[in-house]
C-alpha cells in the first residue's frame, strides 16, 4: 500500500502485483462517503474475490468537517437538517430535482486524480471501474456522466439521484455501461425509493 497526492487530495493505492498499485491489471478506484475518514473504505480491497492484478485507489475527500467523528470528510457541504426533514415529508424529488453547490469542484478534482491515475499507473482501456458509497456514490456517477473516460463499470452503494434533468440528459451518453447498484431498504438517511429511481 502507497500513499499519494494528487490534485490537492490524499490518495491511498493498492493490490495488483506488488500490492502498492503496481501492474497492468484494472483499477477500481472508490468514493467514501460524507462524514466517513478518508481511509474508511480501504480495508474492502482485502475482502473482495478478485484476481491479484486488480490495482484499487481511495481518494480522501477534499473538506475536513468538524463533527466528532475523527477524520471526518466530505466531497461538498450537506444540510442534513434538510435532507431528514425531506424524507419526513416525502420531498426526495425536489431534492433531486436540485444540484448541490459544491458538486461541480468535486468533479473537477477527481477529473484530474482519474486523468493522474490513467497516466501513473498505466491504466489499460477500458479497465478503469469508479463507484463509491453515499455521497461518493453520487460523484462517481456525475464524474461517469459529465466525463469521457472509457470506463468499464459503475459500482453505486447506497447512492442516490440528484442533478436529475442533467444526468438524464447525458445518460444516453453511457447506455450499456455495466453498474452495480446496492441499497439498504430501511436506510435512514437516503431514500430506497430515490435509489429506485436512480437505478431507472
Amino acid at each position: 500500500m502507497r500513499h499519494e497526492h494528487w490534485a490537492g487530495l490524499d490518495v491511498c493505492i493498492t493490490g495488483g502485483v506488488d500490492r502498492q498499485g503496481s501492474g497492468e491489471g484494472p483499477l477500481v478506484v472508490l468514493l467514501h462517503g460524507f462524514g466517513a475518514p478518508g481511509d474508511d473504505l480501504v480495508a474492502l480491497w482485502r475482502y473482495l474475490n478478485v484476481p491479484d492484478d486488480v490495482r484499487f485507489l481511495f481518494p480522501a475527500a477534499p473538506l475536513q468537517l468538524s463533527m466528532g467523528f475523527g477524520d471526518a470528510r466530505a466531497w461538498w457541504m450537506l444540510d442534513m437538517e434538510r435532507l431528514t426533514q425531506a424524507r419526513a415529508q416525502g420531498q426526495w424529488d425536489a431534492l433531486s430535482q436540485e444540484i448541490p453547490r459544491g458538486l461541480s469542484p468535486a468533479r473537477t478534482q477527481m477529473q484530474d486524480v482519474l486523468s493522474l491515475a490513467i497516466e501513473t499507473l498505466s491504466v489499460p482501456s477500458p479497465s478503469l471501474i469508479l463507484g463509491g458509497f453515499s455521497q461518493g456514490a453520487m460523484l462517481a456517477t456525475d464524474l461517469v456522466l459529465h466525463t469521457e473516460i472509457p470506463f468499464a463499470g459503475l459500482v453505486l452503494l447506497s447512492g442516490t439521484l440528484i442533478a436529475k434533468q442533467e444526468w438524464l440528459a447525458r445518460l444516453p451518453n453511457r447506455q450499456g455501461l455495466p453498474v452495480f447498484q446496492s441499497h439498504g431498504t430501511d436506510d435512514p438517511i437516503l431514500s430506497f425509493s430515490m435509489a429506485q429511481q436512480l437505478r431507472e
